[in-house]
Parts: structure tokens; sequence; C-alpha cells
């Protein structure tokens, strides 16, 4: 006679006996080794950096497959029992969440093991993995085989994913950097079992899945970018030729008011691709934070002072802002833009900076080697800034234009100051937007410090929005109180897309506040 079995957490709706009925159908499928529901196995899921208690989202359990036919099985026995999971791939999405889900009780679908490098073609320039496949095993493959091919990877990139990093719209920073405009096909495991092959890839024996993205008919890949209508298992990449030079460049500026000459400067250069690469505008406390420990340059209360930020910045050779971008392309395509892109910057009030000057500082090294995608966890650093484990990232898009910095950035810095936080962020340029990438940091074991975490984030996002100003992308804590900025018609459309694809709502519920 066997035992019943006991559960910490239970999926909402799901009654213990039922749970039990799919955890025995799982450990079937999968083995008993890659269904995880004991407590120190499940921990490992649960962890967050958010302002907000572990039982918000706290997983019921993890289910590791191996194989796409594994998914889908898995897909049957959910339909079954109603058992709700949660897709992640390396689940190293420390600033938005970590892999914990978005609700509790759901069980994290764990695809690091669904790991293959499926193609690599060095003529066309292509990629086709699994979502276990990480930037640094991808990097690897590629220099082993000393293939004349970039990567590019956001700052976590060593353990981070592309195809989690991408279905979840995030950027990097050369110039293929927007990496869902520069992905080619998918192949995504629906809720009823199926599999769909986007794009060229529903052709029998199609050697175009990886080159030509729209296909036939309506565009469907969006639909499976930051949202819960499908677990995409493979993903077609679009790599960057090495160019033949690559000339990276720091820009200081001594001010806090420069940031709006320096984007009125850098926008056109985005626009017309004489900079190809995503511009980074980091603040001195965000350039501070990954080597620098806050407590030892300020311990009162508030928001760190304007005494201690000018002691940083003296001590470490810091701008008020420091612009990082690079150069690509031929010798002489370098050489010429350079002049251009230097003289602009000069005639500003720039310190330009290269590699001559620089050296192995670290600093710029780092920023460096993102650009030209190689493979650091230097960022981890701002972590340390404050201690305490707590992050929240908040990411607000504007237009690239200098009168957008000075608005976002004094708004910012009232509201952060109000709770008594810092103003660690930075500006990304893209070719006509700017994400407005700010990391509120705090000490997650202090309980009344966490609550004011928690407040000055809701703020940011209520003052924000009513700015017009729309995150491109949140943490889990918050998902369901973006998607509700963006308007009811737009939810309304989400959720009888998702009820037609997912009636059960067994994948991900709340994903990008995303239910049935």
């Amino acid at each position: 006679m066997k035992m019943k079995r006991e559960f910490s957490i239970l999926p909402e709706g799901v009654t213990s006996a039922n749970f039990g009925q799919a955890i025995n159908e799982f450990e079937t499928l999968l083995g008993k080794e890659s269904v995880i529901i004991n407590a120190e196995g499940v921990a490992s899921y649960a962890k967050i950096m958010l302002p907000v208690d572990d039982e918000a989202h706290q997983p019921s359990g993890a289910l590791v497959p191996r194989s796409v036919e594994d998914v889908q099985a898995i897909m049957g026995i959910c339909n079954k029992y109603r058992v709700p999971v949660w897709p992640i791939s390396t689940g190293k999405n420390l600033g938005y969440g970590s892999a914990a889900p978005a609700t509790p009780g759901q069980m994290v679908l764990d695809l690091r093991k669904m790991n293959r490098i499926l193609d690599v073609d060095a003529d066309l320039c292509t990629a086709l993995v699994e979502p276990g496949v990480t930037f640094q095993q991808l990097h690897d493959y590629i220099s082993e085989r000393n293939l004349p091919l970039w990567l590019s990877c956001p700052a976590p990139s060593a353990i981070a994913g592309p195809l989690g990093n991408t279905v979840d719209r995030g950027i990097g920073y050369t110039p293929y950097g927007e990496h869902f405009l520069f992905s080619c096909g998918m192949e995504v495991v629906m809720a009823d079992g199926q599999v769909l092959k986007t794009g060229m890839g529903g052709i029998p024996n199609s050697n175009t899945w990886q080159v030509f993205k729209w296909g036939y008919g309506p565009y469907l890949d969006g639909i499976f970018t930051q949202s819960n209508m499908g677990i995409v298992t493979k993903l077609g990449l679009w790599l960057m030729p090495a160019p033949p030079a690559f000339k990276p460049f720091m820009v200081r500026f001594p001010d806090d008011g420069d940031i709006v000459k320096i984007v009125e400067t850098i926008r056109p250069l985005r626009i017309a691709q004489v900079i190809p690469n995503a511009v980074v505008i980091a603040h001195a406390l965000w350039e501070a934070g990954s080597t620098v420990v806050r407590k030892d340059y300020y311990t009162g209360e508030g928001s760190i002072s304007d005494t201690a930020i000018a002691q940083i910045r003296r001590e470490h050779n810091l701008g008020a802002w420091s612009v990082y971008a690079g150069l690509y392309g031929t010798p002489e395509q370098v050489e010429l833009n350079w002049k251009m892109v230097s003289q602009a910057f000069k005639s500003i009030g720039g310190e330009v900076l290269t590699e001559t000057e620089l050296g192995d500082n670290p600093v710029f090294q780092y920023r460096a080697s993102l650009m030209r995608g190689d493979m650091t966890l230097r960022e981890f650093g701002l972590y340390n800034w404050r201690g305490g484990g707590g992050s929240s990232w908040f990411a607000p898009v504007s237009q690239a234009r200098g009168s957008e910095t000075l608005k976002q950035m004094k708004l910012a810095q009232d509201i952060l100051g109000e709770f008594g936080f810092d103003y660690v962020a930075e500006f990304v340029v893209g070719w006509r937007d700017m994400h407005h990438i700010i990391d509120l940091l705090f000490d997650r074991t202090n309980v009344a410090e966490r609550e004011r975490a928690n407040a000055c984030f809701n703020k940011l996002l209520d003052e924000f929005s009513k700015q017009g100003y729309g995150s491109y992308r949140t943490n889990t804590a918050y998902m369901k109180k973006v998607a509700e900025t963006f308007g009811p018609v737009k939810q309304d459309v989400e959720r009888k897309i998702k009820r037609a694809l997912d009636p059960n709502g067994i994948i991900a519920p709340g994903k990008s506040g995303i239910y049935i």
C-alpha cells in the first residue's frame, strides 16, 4: 500500500489526491530524479530577489524533460489534472524574477537538459538551438571550430541562454543586439501537445527555416515572446559575421545635465547606423556599483549623498555619465566613421577614450567584451552595492531625445529618494528608442526595507505610466500591473488568444499578466 504523499504547496484548484496522481505520472514519464518535489530541490527554483514575500512565487516542484516528446507528454498530464507549468531555459533571469513562477503553486518546467546546438551555418551565419543552450556553450562551440562568427549577448552572458533571452525580448550590445529581430524560426510545443514550426519550418524538408523569417500568412513568432501561449523548444538565430575591424570606445562627461546633449549627439549617428550597436550611457553609480560597496562611502539615512558620489567619482576616475559604443567594419570604414564620431563627441565636451588611453581598465574591458559578444559576469557585482540580495529592474522606454532623459532621470531620482534608494541606472540607445534601465537595489533581509522597495517600485510604475512611459520588460511580481498599463483592449485580445490556444490555462498563468 502506497503512503499518502504530502506537498508543501498545491497548484491552485488542484486537490492533493489529483496532484499526487499527476506526480506519479510525471515520474513514470521522466524518472523520479527528473521530478523534483523535495524541499531542498524546490528551494533552488524558489529563490527570488524581489521585494515581496517568498510565498508569492513558491513553486510546487519542478520537471526536467530531456526532449520535445517529453514536453508533449507533460502537456497531456498537465491538461488531465489541470497542473500549471512555468517554463524556464536556464533560469538566470535575475533582474526580472529568476526561475520562480509568477503565481504560487506552478511546477517549474526546467528545460536546461534540452541543450543541443543543432546547427551552426558559417556561410549563412545562422544557428539552431534548444532552450538549455547557454551563451557560453554556443560561444565555445564557435571558438572550438574557429568559425568567423560573433554572438550578441546580454550582460549576464555566460550563464544565460540565447533562446530564453530572445523570447523574453532581451537585448545585447553588438549590432545584432535586438535579439528577437535577429531570430528566425521557432519550434513551439502547444498546450494540446501539438508541435508548431513557425515561418518556413512547416514545409517538409525545408532548408529555409533559419533564413526567411516570415513564412506565409500571419507572422506568429511574436505571440510566443513574453507570453504563455506555447513552449518554445527550438529557436533559429542570425549570428553576426566577425568584422575585419572593431573599435570600442568610451566618452566621459562631467555633469549629470550632459545627458541631454549626449543623446542628441548619439541619435542621428544611431539612426544612420554610423554607430551600429546599442549605445550604453551609464551613470556613475552604475559604473561604480559593480566594484564599490556603498557603505564604504555612505552610511547615513536616505539616498546616497552628492558628496559621497563625488568622492566615488574622484577616487575611481568616473564621469557623471560614461558612454560606451563601438565601430565595426573594414579598417577603412572604421577609420572614416571614427573621425565623424570622435569629432561629434569632442564638440560637446566629451573626453573621448579608446584602448590606447584606457589599456586594461577593467570597466572598459568589460564593456568592450560585451560589444564583441564575449562572455562576462562582471555586472553581477552590482548586487554587492547595497548587499542583502534585493534587486528589481525597472525598464521604461522613451524616444531617443535628450529632453526625455532629464525628465525621466528627475522623475526616477525623486521617487527613489522618497523611499531612500539610490539612482543606479543606465540608458541604452537603440535605433530610435531608449531603454532606461534602473536597478532598484535593496536589502531583502530587512523586512522594512523590502516593504519600502515594493512601495517604491509600485510608485515608479504608477508615475512613469502617467507620463506615458511603458515598461518593455518587468519582473514576475509586477507583470499584471504592467499589463494593465497597456490598456484593456490589449489584455482582452491576449486573453482570447490564450483561451483559444490553452483553454485549461496550464502554461505559465500570469506570465506578462495573461490569464485565461
